[in-house]
């Protein structure tokens, strides 16, 4: 059991890295990428020569006699959700850094860019179910909340990861458009319905975190193995090409599951391996989004 002492240490070491990232490499970069993609009403006025004839409102219309129109304007302030993968293959890795440990600093640079910009930030996290709901508020104390409950959660069994189950409850809880980030490896149950929806409702970002291992076997000779998601333990023989060759088929049929079922939602993913400069990773896709 990790202690307080070390807990508040690793909040800390996590704070310096991912809020100096937010600050001085994302600049701009969140805001221009996300803001004013949401409108709120405004108000109703008279229509005047040249207005959108779309933006007529019928029922004021009809109520006064003369063409009137709704007015909209840019959501100045949005909410960041972050929809994170806490199951135990989230606990893989053998790159220095652990699945869990890259997504936790990619949470935390987009929560820091988020409150930049004064907007809310809010964390559900999943594994075969929600283990928990963190409604989104402001502030860096609220950042550091989330970021600490990274560090600490755990999933309650061990049992294959359920996307769904976690889409299907964010769809209940937010009635409001978020920008929505999901991060996992996407070692997952089928789960393309519930993201059709959520990205109906949602600007939604799938962030794929995956370990080299994850793809490919070396060639180490017989092994024994731990399914990290159910804990079944079984032998395996590397040296065996047929085997080696399956594995990597089963990593990219999953992969490319993923990427069709986001592309097919209208939705967006990017790919992460452990040990990669996330940094120009994330910094291509708020570019690729001005």
């Amino acid at each position: 059991m990790i202690s307080t002492s070390e807990i508040l240490k690793k909040v800390r070491r996590i704070e310096i890295k991912t809020r100096g990232l937010s600050s001085h490499v994302f600049s701009g970069e969140y805001h221009s990428a996300f803001k004013g993609r949401g409108m709120s009403f405004s108000e109703v006025r008279e229509y005047t020569p040249g207005d959108d004839v779309r933006a007529i409102d019928w029922n004021v219309t009809a109520r006064f006699s003369t063409p009137f129109i709704k007015v909209f304007e840019e959501e100045r302030e949005l909410t960041l959700m972050l929809l994170v993968d806490i199951s135990n293959s989230s606990l893989f890795g053998t790159r220095g850094q652990i699945k869990r440990d890259v997504i936790t600093e990619i949470a935390a640079v987009l929560s820091f860019s988020a409150i930049t910009n004064n907007d809310k930030v809010g964390v559900i996290f999943f594994s075969d179910q929600v283990n928990k709901y963190i409604p989104p508020k402001k502030g860096k104390s609220h950042v550091l909340r989330i970021i600490r409950e990274m560090i600490t959660i755990q999933p309650r069994q061990k049992t294959i990861t359920r996307i769904d189950e976690c889409l299907r409850f964010f769809n209940n809880a937010s009635r409001k458009r978020t920008i929505t980030f999901l991060l996992s490896d996407f070692i997952s149950a089928p789960y393309q319905d519930s993201l059709r929806l959520t990205a109906k409702r949602h600007d939604l970002v799938g962030v794929q975190v995956y370990d080299p291992l994850d793809k490919e076997l070396p060639d180490a000779g017989l092994i024994r193995v731990q399914d990290s998601e159910t804990g079944d333990l079984r032998w395996m023989d590397t040296a065996d090409k047929k085997l080696r060759k399956h594995y990597t088929a089963s990593f990219m049929a999953h992969q490319q599951y993923s990427a069709q079922a986001f592309r097919r939602a209208g939705a967006e993913m990017i790919a992460i391996r452990t040990g990669e400069d996330y940094v120009k990773i994330l910094q291509g896709f708020f570019i690729g989004r001005t």
